[in-house]
């Protein structure tokens, strides 16, 4: 039996028992307060703690010199937090005082508002050991059961960013990229895992509590693709290249030629494109996937929807263009233009204009930065910036404003269509329940559901697409709240820094060095 305390009434008073434990353990002094305001009791707290200080179980410690009623035995319950658990301890009753029942018990829970999940078993364990200023958990709710939002498997390799091995001697392994996702006929390429909703839970007062929601899914594909009747994994009807854009599943196949010349003239394709040759002057290639060079670019055009890799560069003379929407990786860039959605990775950009949606890594063991503009959304890292002999040179880094308004038009947009769903949504289905319920409707009141149910679904598609958007929008404003530009080698004297809105011109040449953005101007720090 642990320590614990006891009213005793007499004709003398209203007195205070104590009941030491095991080793003459006392019990608290502050619990034994916090009871006799609980009961209502009135008591000196001087006396009582001089009492405690003393620690003489022989003497019974004064409250007051009125006669009590007798006081029953009872519990303070104490309910957590989260409302989950409830927890009591046990007072005995006073000399007099009526003992508790089972019945009793529990009402004394629904007085503390404990109305669900009370576990009996420890109850009749209280009253069969009467132990006193003891925790008995007396309570438990049953807690809520999350859900999880659907999610989509892919079964190839999704990571667009990739990067050109290093080699010991400081060049750039250009050929072994492995950037090609193959697939063949039949293969599964993604599996939709739906979204399951979670089971509400109740806590100990008897309140319900809800799950989140859970956000559902869908499969979003190309061309050459076929979907389950259940909708819940996509395969490629051919051999092909399996890439992925935004959320969406694209499988094309290869085109693989020779040059680019007199013999093939222009290319346009829906698909990948390799040229184990040449582009030469004045050719194009437009495809939707990627384009693969594995000899000299010349004064040509290239636009991609994927990635564009030359294994050996380009001279564009002034007049060629590179243009990817995903990422630009050449063994050399001079005299061109090349744009590119993701990043751009070369050992050497020479008089040339270079626009990056992430960054341009430039770092070879004889990378260099000379002549032209080099612009990227989140950072520029090369070893040799400008040139000794002054070739213009600006490097621009940061979040393109066109980024933000988009953004704006976005989240303007999306406010639109919701409010329009929430005007449309229930006359829809205060005309579904009409024709549940038999309603006969004229063939223009048909019509207008029809109408109004096309509306909705093209809104809900709406949605989805700037949503998307608005997600993809998001990662690239981040990746530009913290742009800079690193100089692991040299950054010559009259290079241009700019960084969002600010600029600077390099004075004298520096070394091993990072511009960044601080308080409304471009500084120099350390690597």
């Amino acid at each position: 039996m642990g320590a614990y305390f006891q009213v005793e009434i007499n004709d003398g008073g209203t007195f205070l028992k104590v009941i030491p434990g095991e080793a003459g353990i006392w019990p608290s002094l502050q619990e034994a307060m916090n009871y006799l305001d609980f009961k209502k009791i009135p008591f000196d707290t001087g006396v009582i703690g001089a009492y405690f200080k003393a620690a003489d179980p022989e003497k019974l410690i004064p409250l007051n010199r009125n006669k009590s009623l007798p006081v029953s035995e009872s519990a303070m319950i104490h309910i957590s937090s989260d409302a989950m658990t409830a927890t009591a301890r046990f007072y005995p009753p006073s000399n007099g005082g009526r003992a508790a029942d089972l019945e009793e018990l529990y009402s004394q829970c629904r007085l503390a508002k404990v109305v669900y999940g009370v576990d009996e078993a420890v109850l009749k364990t209280f009253l069969s050991e009467r132990q006193y200023c003891k925790d008995y958990v007396i309570a438990h709710g049953n807690p809520v059961q999350e859900g999880s939002d659907a999610r989509i498997e892919y079964h190839f390799n999704t990571d667009n960013r990739i990067r050109p091995t290093l080699n010991e001697d400081g060049t750039v392994d250009f050929f072994n990229l492995n950037l090609v996702n193959h697939c063949s006929a039949g293969q599964v390429l993604a599996t939709l895992h739906p979204e399951v909703p979670g089971k509400a839970g109740k806590n100990v007062c008897g309140e319900e509590i809800a799950p989140r929601a859970v956000k559902p899914g869908h499969l979003s594909y190309g061309l050459n693709i076929d979907i389950s009747e259940d909708k819940l994994t996509i395969t490629s009807r051919v051999n092909g290249h399996v890439t992925l854009t935004g959320t969406k599943v694209f499988v094309s196949d290869v085109m693989d030629v020779v040059n680019v010349d007199n013999s093939t003239g222009n290319i346009e394709y829906e698909g990948a494109v390799v040229v184990q040759g040449n582009v030469n002057s004045n050719f194009s290639i437009k495809t939707s996937g990627d384009v693969e060079v594995r000899g000299v670019v010349e004064a040509a055009h290239i636009e991609a929807g994927g990635n564009i890799i030359l294994m050996r560069g380009i001279n564009g003379m002034g007049k060629g263009t590179l243009k990817a929407g995903g990422n630009i990786i050449a063994k050399y860039m001079e005299n061109c233009t090349a744009e590119a959605g993701g990043y751009i990775e070369t050992n050497s950009i020479l008089h040339s204009k270079a626009h990056a949606g992430t960054e341009i890594n430039v770092m070879s063991r004889k990378g260099f930065i000379t002549g032209g503009e080099v612009v990227a959304t989140a950072k520029v890292r090369v070893r040799t910036l400008g040139s000794a002999m002054g070739a213009d040179t600006r490097v621009t880094v940061g979040v393109d404003p066109s980024l933000m308004s988009r953004m704006a038009e976005l989240n303007k947009e999306l406010q639109d269509l919701q409010k329009n769903m929430k005007t449309m949504l229930p006359v829809l289905d205060n005309a579904k329940k009409k024709l549940a319920a038999g309603v006969k409707m004229t063939p223009e009141q048909v019509k207008q559901v029809q109408t109004l149910a096309a509306t909705i679904k093209t809104s809900q598609e709406k949605m989805v697409a700037d949503n998307a958007e608005r997600e993809a929008l998001k990662e690239r404003l981040e990746e530009g709240s913290n742009a800079c530009v690193e100089v692991t080698g040299e950054a010559y004297q009259g290079v241009v820094i700019a960084i969002s809105d600010v600029s600077m011109i390099v004075k004298d040449t520096l070394k091993y060095c990072r511009f960044v953005r601080d308080r409304g101007d471009v500084r120099i720090a350390a690597l």
